[in-house]
């Protein structure tokens, strides 16, 4: 009489099982080797013919405002769209900024001749340059005492230089700007456009230049003091 062996049970998948298989999607490879695009950088923009003359503009006007006194340029570019009307003149603001820009141009001229000196006291006072010496506007002693030599501060032949060259600078500072060369050339010619773009670039080149060449020892009413001073 033979055994018969026993066969042995096979595990059926489960219901959990097969729907966790058929749930879940195969992973695809090439979506995570694949690196997102990098955003192309935005071309910059070339600056236009205007873009760069305004440019050029401010900066000329910023390096030849350093030769004028302080607060000149700013007073200027106050007062200039007021007299101006924004550049749109009549026949009666013409005249009038037209005395402004000669009061401007007489204080860079006196200004130039002005300078300072230190009292005894500490203090700092202001004065006019003179043929004789240095003409103080404030000083409360009228004998002199507590001052140096005034007669060293006299006028000399390159002050009247330098008052001369401040006024070419202010000249070419008024020339570059818009309102005044709209109020007295409201339509330019070509030929006058030249020259308003030519003349005070060149005015003031050569007057930086005189002014590195024979530098001012002066410090007067809206210059800066030095230390030694």
């Amino acid at each position: 009489m033979s055994l018969r062996p026993r066969p042995t049970p096979t595990k059926q998948p489960s219901i959990s099982d097969a729907v966790s298989v058929t749930t879940n999607p195969p992973i695809s490879t090439t979506s995570s080797e694949s690196e997102p695009d990098t955003p192309k950088s935005p071309q910059l923009r070339q600056p236009t013919l205007s873009q760069r003359a305004i440019s050029q503009t401010l900066t000329s006007t910023a390096n030849l405002a350093n030769l004028l006194p302080t607060g000149t340029l700013l007073a200027f570019q106050l007062l200039t769209p007021i007299f101006t009307s924004n550049g749109s003149c009549d026949s009666a603001t013409r005249p009038m900024t037209l005395i402004l820009l000669l009061l401007f141009a007489l204080w860079c001229f006196v200004a130039s001749l002005t300078d300072s000196v230190k009292a005894s006291d500490g203090q700092v006072y202001y004065g006019l340059a003179t043929t004789k010496g240095l003409f103080l506007f404030d000083y409360p002693d009228a004998s002199g005492s507590g001052l140096p030599d005034l007669s060293k501060y006299k006028i000399r032949f390159m002050d009247l230089i330098h008052s001369v060259l401040s006024v070419f600078v202010f000249g070419a500072v008024a020339l570059r700007d818009k309102n005044v060369v709209g109020c007295f050339y409201p339509m330019p010619g070509h030929e006058t456009q030249e020259v308003l773009n030519i003349v005070p670039v060149g005015i003031g080149l050569i007057c930086s230049s005189l002014f590195v060449v024979f530098p001012t020892k002066r410090h007067g009413i809206g210059y800066p003091l030095t230390s030694g001073k």
